[in-house]
């Protein structure tokens, strides 16, 4: 765990525009800014859910995301690859995009709702061009590149009206704190994959007790486009390549809050914005903080801090506060 004069630090460099956030795919200074807007449609939502998680009953659930002892071999990474198809694991998935000019992406995402994926907005919008993506999929349970059946690839059906999302970046695009404290979508499927893979429930839980109680005991999966390298030793059969196994991570916390923004100590990578941060409250699986993005010294390239968004914005929307 990191010392509070480092957070003092961070937040210095963090006002300064000294640090480097990382996204999906790119490289963007981290500023203070403005109010940003909302998803237009937002109020026809008709969201049906109860923050609860769900196991089907023919599901198995496992509390370890790989068979067996499988994992990282000591010393290489502190991240395990998620081989598990059971439940929670199989409600976590990969966003696939085509922005409008045409060019592919990917993003991490969750099953919150029988169709509804829980993600980032800036995994189905553009920050600079603000355009929606033309194209987004979700695939359930990707590992080394193959999901569980072809036939649950799903796809968001007219994504201007099946994508709602808490900001456009318009006012300052992600170099807006404000906009980044709004970086959440939700996307509808045209499939009810939960009634097959579960869904995650989530909970606000303030951020004192994240902080002051939940130290190292938190979990995250994520798409992260730096891992799995097949050629290094321990990940040699996960020929697909990197972004196309999810990395888990246990013993994780978050940190501080500076700005409406949570910071956190999961190892995170582009592609793995959208990822849950998990707690398991009561033995089920709940998200408690969205990840979307790491701060990098840009002159070394070294990790420093990554931010997650609040979970507050789904209580609001679903109807429960």
């Amino acid at each position: 765990m990191r010392k509070p004069s480092i957070y003092k630090q961070l937040l210095a460099f963090f006002i300064a525009g000294i640090v480097i956030f990382t996204t999906l795919g790119g490289w963007i200074s981290v500023q203070a800014g403005t109010k940003s807007p909302i998803s237009p449609n937002t109020e026809h939502l008709n969201l049906v859910g109860d923050g609860k998680p769900f196991k089907p009953a023919d599901l198995e659930q496992s509390e370890k995301p790989y068979d067996g002892d499988r994992g990282i071999i000591g010393g290489i990474d502190k991240r395990k690859p998620m081989l598990s198809r059971y439940y929670p694991w199989s409600a976590i998935g990969r966003v696939q995009g085509t922005t409008a000019d045409a060019k592919s992406y990917h993003c991490t995402g969750t099953l919150i709702a029988d169709d509804i994926v829980l993600t980032n907005a800036h995994c189905v919008i553009d920050t600079e061009t603000h355009q929606l993506s033309k194209e987004l999929r979700f695939i359930p349970n990707v590992i080394n590149g193959k999901p569980q059946s072809q036939e649950d690839i799903a796809k968001v059906e007219n994504v201007a009206k099946n994508v709602w999302y808490g900001t456009d970046f318009k006012n300052g695009g992600f170099d807006n704190v404000k906009n980044q404290s709004n970086d959440w979508a939700l996307m509808r499927i045209n499939q009810p994959l939960a009634r097959k893979y579960g869904r995650l429930g989530w909970k606000s839980v303030p951020s004192s007790t994240l902080i002051k109680q939940k130290q190292g005991k938190l979990f995250f999966v994520g798409y992260s486009g730096d891992y799995p390298d097949p050629t290094k030793e321990g990940y040699e059969l996960l020929t697909a390549g990197k972004g196309w196994t999810a990395s888990y991570q246990d013993n994780c916390s978050i940190l501080s809050e500076e700005s409406n923004l949570l910071l956190h100590d999961c190892a995170t990578a582009g592609g793995a914005s959208g990822g849950p941060i998990v707690d398991s409250i009561d033995n089920w699986p709940y998200i408690v903080a969205l990840n979307n993005g790491e701060v990098t010294i840009p002159s070394t390239g070294q990790d420093v801090i990554n931010f997650a968004v609040k979970m507050d914005f789904l209580d609001k929307l679903f109807g429960r506060k």
